[in-house]
C-alpha cells in the first residue's frame, strides 16, 4: 500500500471555497453530487459544513456502476432533516426525472410562500457542488439537453464557477470540483483515488491497484476471482494484497522479459475494469 497519505489540493480549490461561501445567500438550494462506489469518502466534510443551513439534494451518482444494496442503504442514511438524496446516472440520465420532485419538496415552504404572494412562476436557483470528476458538468448537460458545460473524465476540468439556465425551473451555479486539504482517514484518500477524483500522474499507481485488490478481496472476492479466473478466494488465502496482484497479472499474461510480472500494465488494467465495472457493480464505503 502506499505510505504516504494520499492529498491533492490545487490553488484553484481554495478559491472555490470562498466562491462557495459568497455565493450561498444567492441560491434557493444546493445539489451536492456524491460519487455511489464511495458515499462516504465522496462528501467533503467542509462543503457540508458549508451549506449546512442551506436546503440540500444529495444525489448519489454514477449509481450504474454502484452496488445496488449499498447504494440504497447509503441513500435511506442520508435522507434525513432538510436533505432528500436521490440515485443518478447523469451519463445515462438515470434517476435525473426524480430531481424536480426532490426540489419541490424540499423547497416546499418556500414555493408556497412564493405561491401566497402571486409568484408561483419564479425561477428557482441551484448551487451545484462536489469533489471532482464526480459528474457535474454531466448533470447540467443532461438537464439541459445540450453541452452547455465542459466534459471529461478526469479532476479540474471546470474552474470558475458558471451559471447556467434550464427548462425545470431552475437556473444553476456550477462550482468546479474541490476537495479539502487533508484526508485525515487514509481510507477516504485511497478511495479518492480509486475512482478517480485525484489525478493519476500524482500517485503510484502500482500501489494503489494492490490497495484496490485489498478492497476486492474484502468484499468482493467472488466477483474478483471469476473476472481474473483465480478459482476459489480461500486458494489465496495466504497470499499477500501484491502477490495477489502479481497473480492476476500473470493470469491476464501481463508479463516482460524473463517471466516478470509487467506491474505498470497489470495495475492500469485493474484500475480501468474497476472503474468501468467491468469486475462488477462495487462500492467502497460500507455502511
Amino acid at each position: 500500500m502506499p505510505s504516504e497519505q494520499i492529498q491533492w489540493f490545487p490553488g484553484h480549490m481554495a478559491k472555490t471555497r470562498r466562491m462557495i461561501t459568497e455565493n450561498l445567500k444567492n441560491v434557493d438550494v444546493v445539489i451536492e453530487i456524491l460519487d455511489a462506489r464511495i458515499p462516504k469518502s465522496s462528501r467533503n466534510p467542509e462543503i457540508a459544513k458549508m451549506t449546512e443551513q442551506k436546503p440540500t439534494i444529495l444525489l448519489l451518482n454514477k449509481a450504474t456502476l454502484a452496488d445496488p444494496e449499498m447504494t440504497k442503504k447509503w441513500c435511506e442514511y442520508y435522507s434525513k432533516g432538510q436533505t432528500i438524496c436521490i440515485t443518478t446516472d447523469c451519463l445515462s440520465g438515470m434517476g435525473i426525472n426524480k430531481l424536480t420532485e426532490a426540489v419541490n419538496k424540499v423547497l416546499a415552504a418556500k414555493l408556497e410562500r412564493y405561491e401566497a404572494k402571486g409568484m408561483s412562476g419564479r425561477k428557482l436557483k441551484a448551487m451545484i457542488v462536489g469533489i471532482p470528476n464526480v459528474g457535474k458538468s454531466s448533470l447540467i448537460n443532461r438537464i439541459c439537453g445540450s453541452k452547455k458545460a465542459k466534459v471529461e473524465n478526469r479532476p479540474g476540468v471546470t474552474v470558475d464557477k458558471q451559471w447556467v439556465a434550464t427548462n425545470i425551473g431552475l437556473d444553476l451555479m456550477d462550482m468546479p470540483g474541490v476537495l479539502w486539504p487533508k484526508f485525515d482517514d487514509r481510507i477516504i484518500g485511497e478511495n479518492l483515488a480509486l475512482t478517480g477524483a485525484i489525478k493519476d500522474k500524482i500517485l503510484d499507481i502500482e500501489s494503489l491497484a494492490i490497495v484496490l485488490c485489498s478492497r476486492l478481496r474484502k468484499y468482493y472476492p467472488e466477483m474478483l476471482c471469476a473476472r481474473y479466473k483465480l478459482g476459489c478466494i480461500a486458494d489465496y488465502e495466504d497470499y499477500t494484497d501484491l502477490q495477489l496482484f502479481e497473480a492476476i497479472g500473470k493470469k491476464r499474461g501481463f508479463l516482460v522479459s524473463g517471466g516478470e510480472i509487467d506491474y505498470e500494465r497489470t495495475a492500469n488494467m485493474l484500475l480501468d475494469e474497476f472503474r468501468s465495472a467491468k469486475i462488477g457493480k462495487i462500492t467502497l464505503d460500507r455502511i
